[in-house]
């Protein structure tokens, strides 16, 4: 299984990419939103991968994000959602919008994204509810993944700063939002309603800091007189 390739990027298409990695060219698969925050042509990618074998298929799709990679997995596990729906799942919410959604039960949310339909978006978030407290508790843990070793492969420049700048946004708000899910669970709440009170958190507060998020989701846990 592929997990994560690092190399050159040598070609852009409209949904996917070819990456060089030591003379051997993968294609990659990815969202609208991952496609966006990959360098150009030329420069140095590392990029997280989900492979996907069948008799008559193998493919790789490709996520800047552990977060990304695991609500990609989790989507496709829903009977009726294969890699073309998550992707533009994904591409529409990008992963915090899909946390967010989930959590919040918001079926709506998830029926935006380009052919999803009201009962697969229903079917959604009623199978993985109960994973949003898991894959929000991922963020604490991707900034070390995203900002971890150098690139290894020989003769590759660094990568550019728009990637690197993308990639610390997104893991500076699932760290957040890790790190208020975890204090919530410390004070007594459960799973899901402390991913829903942070999700909503976040949502109406999308540059707040752990400590505001935590002050914020225990007044909408706090009893209603």
């Amino acid at each position: 299984m592929i997990g994560k390739l690092t190399g050159r990027l040598d070609y852009r298409a409209a949904d996917h990419v070819l990456i060089d990695v030591r003379g051997v060219g993968y294609i990659v698969y990815c969202s609208d939103r991952t496609m966006a925050a990959l360098p150009g042509v030329g420069e140095a990618v590392s990029i997280y991968t989900d492979m996907v074998v069948r008799e008559d298929l193998m493919q790789l799709y490709g996520f800047l994000s552990l977060v990304e990679k695991e609500w990609h997995r989790l989507l496709c596990s829903v009977q009726g959602v294969g890699a073309k729906v998550s992707l533009a799942i994904l591409s529409a919410l990008g992963p915090d919008g899909v946390s967010r959604a989930i959590a919040l039960g918001d079926w709506g949310a998830v029926k935006a994204a380009k052919g999803v339909g009201p009962k697969t978006a229903q079917r959604i978030v009623l199978d993985l509810k109960d994973k949003a407290p898991g894959v929000m508790a991922m963020g604490g843990t991707v900034t070390e993944a995203m900002e971890g070793p150098e690139l290894d492969v020989v003769d590759l420049t660094e990568p550019t700063a728009a990637p690197k700048r993308a990639a610390k946004a997104v893991s500076g708000a699932a760290a957040a939002s890790a790190g208020a899910l975890s204090a919530l669970g410390n004070l007594g709440y459960g799973p899901s309603d402390a991913a829903s009170a942070v999700a909503e958190a976040a949502a109406s507060q999308p540059d707040a800091g752990e400590a505001d998020l935590i002050r914020a989701a225990l007044k909408l846990l706090a009893p209603k007189s």
